[in-house]
């Protein structure tokens, strides 16, 4: 399928940078030197009529990706300096400098030009060490007014787990009415819009009792429960001056997660077992680099226990890669090494980190996404399973992070092996291909939480419509 071959575009991509034999125009487009490479690509496009389809799709990729960083680095140094001087008002240009050598402060010089990441002046009060703690004085309180009391939920997941006798607990039930918006005349008038909204897979006993209610337009294509990137697609004319509308309306019951794991009783997998798929590289993004390795080597020391490991990966990935606003993934080459590279991500960019890492060191993990919901908030956002000989399939979350409580209490790695009850849970991997697939580049090529939108003519990037997260609890389980 045509998707499927989108999306492994970055494989061979990846494959050619190995062997040495990366494309002029890569050079052109790690140097910055948009416009060049453009000119060189669009040449190839309009005057080798004998491209294989693959390359082909592989040059018009490029083109997008260019695009998408322009529109991810449109803030400059004076809007920038302006907004770290609410903070800091005597900041200086050596400070500037400082923290962009030390990639605190995101930046490209694109065709001779410095542009900063859309975020990078507020990313830098999370990145760097000293910036926080100015962002923490002049915010006092942030976040501890929150109405939801997370810890505490978590707290009664774990008894309820203990007292039940299963790791499934804590049931809540949610009504969700998803919109997405197509701006008017992005498409011309007449022509079909496609739309893919995700939609939420049927996990036993984690995320169960999906139910759809309804979606306009009414006629819709279901993709099956057991798609690991699940959606519902949907159809409309365009019409001349106006938005084009889908929605899907549902609901579903999540399940709270925790098992008490015994470190002592952790043994490692077969290696060739049927586990070995989520022990491999996967490039573009699990590739298993010279220099996560030695990371890999510095982090893990002699310890040989796999739960040990996994402790030691999770607490230093917490404790070395702050979350940040991030670019979107379509732009990254390898995000665990822009992980590695820049020592910040967002959730997705630390869940790959760690998921390298574990692969690396022989323990499965894998992907999972949606939204999470902490009432009356909500966000998209990414987290993972990691497998434990004999306890199985968990879910973890490295972002949530070591919990603040006492070293020896078992709750500091809640979210190594336990998952609270609030997750709306879309996909079970990475960059799969649609059911009914898409015809043109997704606009984001790894996860799948806000919808995708295409016609004929293309694809409708994030700039080109809105999306729209209604949701309520129905009911909640002891």
């Amino acid at each position: 399928m045509k998707e499927t071959v989108i999306l492994l575009l970055l494989i061979a991509a990846v494959a050619c940078n190995r062997q040495g034999k990366a494309p002029d125009y890569r050079a052109l487009i790690d140097r910055g030197e948009f416009s060049r490479a453009a000119e060189q690509i669009k040449a190839r496009l309009n005057n080798e009529t004998n491209l294989p389809a693959s390359e082909r799709e592989q040059l018009m990729y490029e083109l997008a990706r260019m695009d998408r960083i322009r529109k991810d680095f449109t803030a400059t140094r004076d809007e920038v300096v302006a907004f770290i001087k609410k903070y800091i008002p005597d900041v200086s240009e050596r400070d500037i400098r400082r923290w962009e050598q030390e990639r605190s402060l995101e930046f490209m010089v694109i065709d001779g030009q410095k542009r900063y990441f859309n975020h990078a002046a507020r990313n830098l009060f999370r990145i760097n060490k000293e910036c926080r703690k100015i962002w923490a004085a002049a915010h006092p309180g942030t976040g501890e007014e929150k109405k939801f009391d997370l810890d505490r939920h978590n707290r009664e997941v774990m008894a309820a787990a203990d007292a039940q006798g299963t790791p499934f607990v804590k049931p809540v039930r949610f009504h969700i009415q998803y919109t997405v918006t197509v701006k008017p005349d992005q498409v011309p008038d007449g022509k079909t819009v496609r739309c893919w909204i995700p939609f939420p897979r049927e996990i036993p006993q984690r995320q169960t009792d999906v139910t759809l209610i309804g979606s306009d337009p009414e006629r819709h294509a279901l993709a099956p429960a057991n798609h690991l990137q699940r959606t519902v697609y949907l159809e409309k004319e365009a019409r001349a001056g106006q938005p084009t509308v889908f929605s899907v309306e549902y609901e579903f019951t999540a399940h709270g997660f925790y098992r008490a794991i015994d470190p002592q009783k952790v043994v490692p997998v077969d290696p060739n077992g049927p586990l070995k798929p989520f022990l491999q590289e996967r490039p573009p993004h699990i590739v298993f680099t010279p220099q996560l390795r030695e990371l890999s080597h510095r982090i893990v020391g002699s310890e040989t226990n796999p739960y040990r490991i996994a402790q030691k990966l999770y607490a230093w990935i917490d404790q070395n890669i702050p979350w940040a606003s991030a670019r979107e993934y379509s732009t990254i080459r390898n995000i665990p090494m822009y992980a590695y590279l820049n020592r910040h991500g967002d959730c997705g960019i630390q869940t790959l980190l760690f998921i390298t890492l574990c692969r690396l060191n022989g323990i499965p993990a894998r992907w999972q996404s949606g939204w999470e919901f902490q009432p009356p908030s909500d966000s998209m956002h990414d987290w993972g399973m990691i497998y434990f000989e004999p306890y199985g399939w968990v879910p973890m979350d490295v972002t949530y992070g070591l919990r603040k409580t006492k070293e020896q209490d078992p709750f500091r790695w809640f979210y190594l092996h336990g998952m609270d009850s609030y997750r709306l849970i879309f996909n079970d991997d990475f960059s799969v291909p649609f059911d009914p697939p898409k015809k043109h580049l997704r606009s984001e090529t790894v996860d799948s939480q806000r919808g995708e939108v295409e016609w004929v003519g293309g694809n409708l990037y994030f700039d080109q419509w809105d999306w729209n997260m209604d949701w309520r609890i129905v009911s909640l389980g002891s």
